[in-house]
């Protein structure tokens, strides 16, 4: 079942197809907020904070969403309507930007299996209480922070879950496309190049000297393990 507060805030170009996904949403439990512009949608996303936010994939500077600290744990699912394919390149490039999900021409219904998934994971991540530590990096899930030597660090929300991965099975060895699965989910076309992109930028945020690393080591011709 829905969380109390599950809310989405949607900000799409076609108004009937943002008033059908929001009719979608409440009739399975989530409230829901439609917007008609993006200067409303980033105001009404720093005031009442959504649990999702869906934005239209051509008509938004996404970017902005996640220049604003308190939004950065918010999923983020970029719709382009009416379009058979996303470009892949293009894709890859939102996903590296830490869009949770880019859609493209999929049914109401379809968006709103995909938003419901997200917010489940989101619920389940929400509920725990874990504390998560590997020499002088500490990971605590209810503050959504990780600190190394005591000092905080920002990670990207992808960034934050693949380590969260590595931490909960310290010494296992993840190929790329399994920590892709974990991480974005098996629907997800993403190149395994996509995770090198977060790992090596992860790395320049934990490690004292990311070219020699101590936690993220490489596993020639297999992938990435945390060495405890």
């Amino acid at each position: 079942m829905p969380g109390a507060r599950d809310s989405a805030l949607i900000f799409l170009k076609s108004e009937s197809f943002a008033q059908a996904l929001k009719k979608a949403l409440e009739t399975s439990g989530y409230f829901s907020t439609v917007v008609p512009t993006e200067s409303l949608a980033f105001a009404e996303a720093k005031a009442h904070m959504p649990s999702l936010i869906i934005l239209d994939r051509r008509s938004t500077s996404i970017a902005n969403f996640r220049r604003v600290r308190a939004l950065n744990t918010v999923p983020i699912v970029a719709v382009e309507e009416g379009s058979v394919s996303c470009q892949e390149e293009d894709c890859l490039q939102e996903y590296d930007q830490d869009i949770d999900l880019v859609v493209c021409g999929q049914s109401v219904r379809e968006l709103v299996a995909r938003v419901r998934a997200i917010l489940r994971r989101r619920e389940a991540g929400v509920k725990s209480n874990i504390q998560y530590s590997a020499g002088n990096l500490r990971m605590d899930l209810d503050r959504h922070e990780v600190l190394v030597n005591g000092r905080a660090v920002d990670l990207t929300p992808k960034e934050f879950q693949i380590l969260k991965q590595f931490l909960e099975s310290p010494r296992r060895v993840f190929s790329r496309q399994e920590m892709l699965n974990r991480v974005w989910g098996e629907g997800y076309a993403l190149e395994e190049h996509a995770l090198d992109v977060h790992i090596h930028s992860l790395r320049q945020k934990i490690e004292q000297n990311p070219a020699s690393p101590a936690f993220l080591l490489t596993v020639r011709g297999v992938g990435y393990k945390l060495r405890a």
